[in-house]
């Protein structure tokens, strides 16, 4: 069968998911895409193909855009905490009939010997500190200064890039990209002295070592609740999966 027009697809990055899901898609006959991200790090990690980076001005100028470029499908792979573009995406769908499809990493779940505590948000992560911990703060540079009140834990704070608000007042910033493996993650515990680690549910392969190692060496663990999907459109786990919905969604030969 022959495809009688090219599908325009806009895939809402700035994830390894969405990075991936791009270089599959450049294989795909008659499939363009364009990747948006949101230009919160200062040198992202580009994906294949075009890409336009910031943010769209909120739903009702996020569906003049899709219009304006004739989107076919929206594919939101974005971190499964960025809620707000993904509110944004799933409005901005909904108000011109593009098909919306989420591509998100399965959360993480609790297994025997891990010490998880599920806190719904960075503020309750922040009060549930027991003074005099040594906290490693896993939760991007953006939340950072939900911890900057809390002056009786000393603080390793990892993220790609410096935090732009207030910080904690005892804090030592460790700047760093991953993925980390449980070894290189095993030594930033033993050598800081970590005996509490705070992470968002993100799910995934790429950041999982930390988990690995805190069960390994009994460290507490404060566990940011995932928020629920802002939509109801679906929702798949492997780019595999995408790619094939997109093929028979679009009928793309």
């Amino acid at each position: 069968m022959e495809c009688d027009k090219t599908v325009k697809v806009l895939i809402l990055g700035g994830t390894t998911e969405g990075r991936a899901l791009a270089a599959a898609l450049d294989r795909v006959r008659d499939i363009d895409t364009v990747t948006s991200l949101a230009g919160r790090v200062a040198q992202p990690m580009l994906p294949v193909g075009q890409t336009r980076i910031g943010g769209f001005g909120g739903p009702a100028a996020l569906a003049v855009w899709l219009r304006d470029n004739a989107i076919d499908v929206v594919v939101d792979a974005t971190h499964p905490f960025a809620s707000t573009i993904g509110a944004h995406a799933a409005h901005a769908t909904e108000a011109t009939g593009v098909a919306l499809l989420v591509l998100t990493r399965p959360p993480w779940a609790e297994g025997e010997g891990d010490r998880w505590t599920s806190v719904p948000s960075l503020p309750d992560a922040a009060a549930a500190i027991t003074p005099g911990s040594r906290v490693f703060l896993t939760t991007g540079r953006q939340g950072v200064h939900h911890f900057a009140s809390v002056d009786h834990s000393w603080f390793l704070v990892r993220a790609i890039d410096p935090p732009t608000d207030r910080v904690p007042p005892h804090m030592t910033l460790q700047l760093s990209r991953g993925p980390f493996d449980i070894d290189h993650e095993s030594k930033v515990l033993a050598d800081n002295r970590i005996d509490l680690l705070i992470t968002k549910n993100s799910g995934g392969d790429m950041t999982r070592a930390k988990l690995d190692a805190a069960r390994a060496a009994s460290i507490s663990v404060l566990m940011i609740a995932r928020p629920e999907a802002p939509t109801s459109a679906p929702i798949v786990y492997e780019v595999d999966t995408a790619v094939d919905w997109l093929a028979n969604r679009l009928r793309v030969c």
